[in-house]
């Protein structure tokens, strides 16, 4: 005849005390209450896991926080998890991790989480964009939101407004990085599938147009309006060193003196700055070194050669090249990345090889094995050709008061 297990009663529970070691009360049915040696009094329920059929122990809370009558109500509702094949402590962690998910993956941090990887990988100013472009147009109203609550539709309605001012490639951008969060979940186990990979079909598509730059025979007419322009010297300096080296924008206005070995006459861009995390060197042309000679009373004291005028402990804005440019009236002609276009075309008409100029681009081959072996820079091969590139400068402002032209003393002054 089966033993009957006598139920618990809250006076016998109140009154069980601690021994040497731990000790059981049986309540029936699989409920019990373990008095440990140190006092506490623990509830489990034990049971016969139903795939595996071995004896298994979930907990239940301590008394007298889980009283006795709670603690049958649970004992009820996992003995009905058994009977119905499903193991209760897998369904109490599926069940906590769920509400783990409502708290703790919601969009923003995992876009954080995500941000924190990218980071690694683009420079300090392509970060500040993309994390600036998700506080504007998905943060407001999808941050809090848990990941896997994401709907297309929902993206979608989020978004128009920005398609609806007619912001397309912001909405291109925004798409492409909300969609990069989105596979990062994926790949951490956060989410099954990507549910808004085809988002950017939904949308109108932007007209791609090519990088505002000048023919190789407009460059005078640049020189003249650069030397004749009401701007700073440091803004002078600026644009005009970013045409002799052939940088990017942000490239340019970083520079810092410690970057530049006069004696090798090489400035080496650390990979952190680099479009595409890859140090890179440049030869330096007598040019490029008068016009360091030109900027060094303003700022040989200081980390930044271009500093900014608000803080000069911080460099000036990438934009301002580009700003000053407009202002000169070559909007919609020009734009201060568009003078890496200006050499780069100027450089293949003279029939230069392909690799220096890609190399003094800093470009990097998409083929990602041939890049793996070609670790060369060209450094040495590309001196000839960045002469002559800063000479052509030179002979395009003939007449003009260019940095690097000793007719422009008075900036030294």
């Amino acid at each position: 005849m089966a033993k009957i297990t006598k139920p618990l009663s809250d006076r016998e529970i109140k009154a069980a005390k601690s021994r040497d070691k731990d000790y059981v009360l049986s309540d029936g049915g699989g409920l019990q209450l373990r008095v440990r040696a140190h006092g506490s009094k623990l509830w489990n329920f034990n049971y016969i896991h139903p795939i595996t059929k071995k004896r298994v122990n979930l907990g239940l809370g301590a008394y007298p926080d889980v009283s006795l009558s709670k603690a049958r109500e649970l004992r009820q509702t996992n003995r009905q998890l058994v009977t119905e094949g499903i193991d209760p402590k897998a369904y109490k962690q599926e069940a906590i991790a769920k509400q783990k998910a409502q708290t703790e993956h919601t969009l923003f941090n995992v876009a954080q989480q995500w941000f924190e990887v990218k980071s690694d990988s683009i420079t300090a100013d392509h970060a500040k964009d993309i994390w600036r472009s998700l506080e504007l147009n998905v943060f407001p109203d999808l941050g809090q939101l848990p990941i896997k609550k994401i709907s297309a539709p929902y993206v979608i309605d989020v978004l128009r407004p920005i398609e609806a001012k007619g912001s397309l490639e912001t909405l291109k951008r925004v798409v492409q990085r909300l969609n990069e969060v989105m596979i990062y979940a994926v790949n951490c186990g956060l989410i099954d599938t990507n549910p808004i990979s085809g988002l950017k079909s939904v949308f109108k598509k932007p007209q791609k147009e090519n990088m505002k730059a000048l023919a190789p025979n407009e460059l005078p007419e640049l020189m003249r309006a650069v030397a004749n322009a009401s701007i700073k010297k440091t803004t002078r300096c600026l644009i005009e060193w970013q045409l002799h080296t052939i940088t990017r924008p942000s490239e340019a206005a970083g520079a810092r003196w410690e970057e530049i070995d006069l004696e090798r006459k090489v400035w080496t861009i650390p990979a952190e700055r680099m479009k595409k995390r890859r140090e890179h060197s440049i030869p330096l042309t007598s040019e490029s070194i008068a016009l360091l000679e030109a900027i060094h009373p303003l700022s040989g004291h200081r980390e930044f050669i271009f500093p900014s005028d608000r803080d000069p402990k911080k460099p000036c804005n990438s934009q301002t090249a580009n700003m000053a440019l407009k202002r000169m009236g070559f909007e919609g002609r020009l734009v201060s990345h568009g003078l890496r276009s200006l050499a780069s075309t100027t450089l293949n008409e003279k029939g230069y090889k392909s690799e220096l100029i890609e190399a003094a681009l800093a470009h990097v081959d998409n083929n990602q094995v041939r890049a793996a072996y070609n670790r060369t820079d060209y450094l040495e091969q590309r001196r000839e050709m960045m002469s002559w590139w800063s000479r052509n400068i030179r002979e395009a402002a003939q007449g003009s008061l260019s940095v690097t032209s000793t007719s422009y003393s008075s900036l030294n002054d």
